[in-house]
């Protein structure tokens, strides 16, 4: 009975989606001047929380079978067992393709919500525009589910137990990196929707700008979060030591994520200075369109890993027509109406928008080459050509010439004036920065004794961005040059989205430093290691003393201690894991990794063999991945800075509205 709840509750959403995706466009379209629930325009607010209560229902509905491990369902039946952990029950909702698209259009229903609790100051016209949209983009989603994912499909008769879910799936890594990156790759539909909103309107302006900014901050902040989820949990879980590998569907990630970065520069240039209307217009339709990508690429089965699960080409087909009739649409419906917008200020090429400009323009080139590396196998193949494979080798080859000036960039922009600066001078400012990223370099350089360029490189980029930011702060507060009470009234006056500006930029630097030494200067050590034996790895002693057989909730394992010690004094003890789960006979690795600021000691466990001699060992792999740590740490200092610059006044959502539109809603009451 649940289930048919569930399904019957997604076909009642469904319909709600037609209604707010058409009545109130249309009313909007007549000026219909229904307020509230009145009216066809006013009908956007209900269908809306209508919408989320139905989608609500049925994503719970699922989340309940899984949990009471209701095996007549056919999904249940594919990815849970009656063994499975309570956490891994919960998130095998959304661990499978059917529970996924789910997931996403919950997560859509969720972000209208949103629109009608806190876009309450939003114009009645503008408002009913956006939740159509949405109700649009639902309309194609609840198709797709409905027809070709339908969650809640019966098994008859019903099997005594399920297959399990993947065992790579059973971490809590990938228990919450799936919901943040769908509510970055969802929540970038707000600012697609106020973009198409806004070219059926025919007006762009700062007011337009403040209201699209939270939106596109908030799915900024969940993807980078997600993002950084997804690699930690590919650095511990997978048993190969490293936090990216350019894989297509991590690039499927970040290619929104760099088009989204650029969307929140360019909409700050639409707010200030009334300028790069029809380009930020364009970023937001964009942004939305690489998310739908990123989802094209790995729910119709076209890639193959571990996050991609459907494999029926009539899901693909589905998709692909889904996403020329958004991305299509929503480029010519730009193309006709993008004229027609009035242009804004005007600015030097030196200037901080010339410079925000130029950081755009970097940040699209970045994710057209990830976009065209991810793709050219894929097209290659589609039109029978070889089958190749594009690596690390082609992104470092191709990024890395992008990220150098973009890093550049990043720290003079914030120096100049608007409207036209003085380069010579910014320059000026940052010599004792030049200085210290030089000395950075120089110790790099002698440290490596010349042996790694690109190290060098990264650091000192790393040091170009986090000094550099910390000297504007410093020259903005006016440290040093006025009393200290005074500094500190200039920094409680500092608008929050500055602060959030300073910390996303700082922990950057730090992610960068942090990739380079984990790229450059990591140890890799890989044996046959018997008990008792000790190896040496970047200084460190590792002694293995023991390998015991245990038992998990749903898997057996064989668990290996290891005794790391430096100069004769003990460090840690480390427990990496060889696990076999039960139903699937599926082994997993367990990396296990002690952290500092210096960097990891990483252990991972393999196969135990057994020689001529009788003597027995035990695969090991042990890595000294310097710096790692630093990764992680950088990405949670960015997402707190999107979040404080959230919390500022002028980007909340309940921004205010536009004069005119009081004006004449005053007028019009009056009447």
């Amino acid at each position: 009975m649940i289930a048919e709840i569930g399904h019957f509750s997604l076909i009642l959403a469904f319909v709600l989606a037609i209604i707010q995706g058409t009545l109130p466009l249309i009313g909007a379209g007549r000026r219909d001047k229904g307020r509230d629930n009145f009216g066809w325009t006013g009908l956007a607010r209900p269908a809306a929380i209508g919408q989320f209560l139905f989608i609500s229902m049925a994503f719970l509905s699922l989340t309940i079978s899984f949990i009471t491990s209701d095996f007549s369902l056919s999904v249940v039946v594919a990815n849970s067992n009656s063994a499975l952990p309570l956490l891994y029950k919960v998130s095998a909702v959304w661990g499978n393709h059917e529970g996924s698209m789910l997931l996403w259009v919950f997560i859509l229903s969720l972000f209208g919500l949103c629109v009608v609790v806190f876009g309450k100051n939003l114009p009645l016209g503008l408002r009913a525009r956006v939740l159509s949209i949405q109700g649009l983009i639902s309309v194609g989603f609840l198709l797709f589910i409905l027809f070709t994912s339908n969650p809640f499909l019966r098994l008859d008769p019903a099997p005594f137990d399920g297959r399990d879910l993947n065992p790579l799936l059973q971490d809590p890594g990938l228990a919450f990196h799936p919901p943040f990156l769908y509510l970055g790759y969802v929540g970038f539909s707000m600012a697609f929707s106020f973009a198409v909103a806004a070219l059926i309107e025919g007006r762009v302006d700062p007011a337009w700008a403040r209201w699209v900014r939270p939106w596109t901050l908030a799915a900024w902040c969940a993807l980078t979060l997600g993002i950084g989820l997804g690699s930690w949990w590919a650095y511990y879980e997978l048993g190969w030591g490293g936090f990216w590998f350019w894989d297509p569907v991590e690039n499927a990630s970040l290619i929104p994520w760099l088009a989204g970065t650029a969307l929140l520069h360019s909409a700050t240039v639409v707010e200030k200075r009334d300028a790069m209307k029809s380009w930020t217009v364009l970023l937001a339709i964009l942004t939305f369109s690489l998310s739908l990508i990123g989802t094209f690429l790995v729910r119709s089965g076209v890639l193959t890993s571990v996050h991609s699960f459907a494999t029926d080409p009539t899901r693909g087909v589905f998709i692909l027509a889904l996403l020329i009739v958004t991305i299509g649409g929503s480029l010519i419906l730009f193309a006709w109406r993008a004229p027609a917008l009035k242009p804004g200020g005007m600015f030097a090429p030196v200037s901080r928008e010339g410079f925000l400009l130029l950081n755009n323009l970097l940040l699209s080139c970045a994710a057209g080459t990830v976009l065209i590396g991810t793709l050219y196998p894929l097209f290659l193949d589609a039109v029978g050509g070889d089958k190749v494979s594009v690596g690390p080798p082609f992104f470092n080859a191709t990024f890395l010439p992008i990220a150098v000036p973009l890093v550049l960039a990043m720290v003079i922009g914030p120096l100049l004036s608007w409207k036209r600066g003085d380069l010579r001078q910014a320059l000026r400012r940052l010599s004792v920065v030049a200085v210290l990223t030089l000395t950075c370099v120089a110790a790099i350089l002698f440290y490596d004794r010349g042996g790694q360029p690109l190290a060098a490189l990264g650091i000192g980029m790393a040091a170009w961005l986090f000094f550099g930011t910390a000297t504007e702060l410093v020259q903005r507060l006016r440290i040093g040059r006025i009393p200290a009470i005074e500094s500190w009234r200039r920094a409680a006056h500092q608008p929050r989205a500055y602060y959030g500006m300073v910390l996303a930029h700082a922990g950057l630097a730090v992610v960068i430093a942090g990739i380079t030494g984990g790229s450059m200067w990591r140890s890799e050590h890989i044996q046959a290691q018997h008990i008792g034996e000790t190896v040496e790895v970047a200084g460190y002693n590792f002694t293995l003393t023991t390998v015991e057989a245990e038992t998990g909730p749903n898997y057996t394992m064989d668990t290996a201690r290891i005794e790391v010690s430096k100069k004769g004094r003990n460090i840690t003890t480390l427990s990496p894991e060889k696990r076999i789960y039960d139903v699937s006979a599926m082994p997993t690795t367990e990396a296990a990794i002690h952290s500092s600021l210096k960097g990891d000691l990483y252990v991972a466990l393999g196969d135990q063999q057994i020689f001529d001699t009788g003597e027995e060992a035990w695969t090991t792999r042990i890595w000294f991945n310097p710096l790692v740590p630093w990764i992680w740490a950088g990405v949670l200092i960015m997402v707190l800075g999107g979040l404080v610059s959230l919390a500022d006044r002028r980007h909340r959502i309940g921004a205010p509205r536009r004069a005119t539109e009081r004006t004449a809603e005053r007028t019009a009451v009056r009447r």
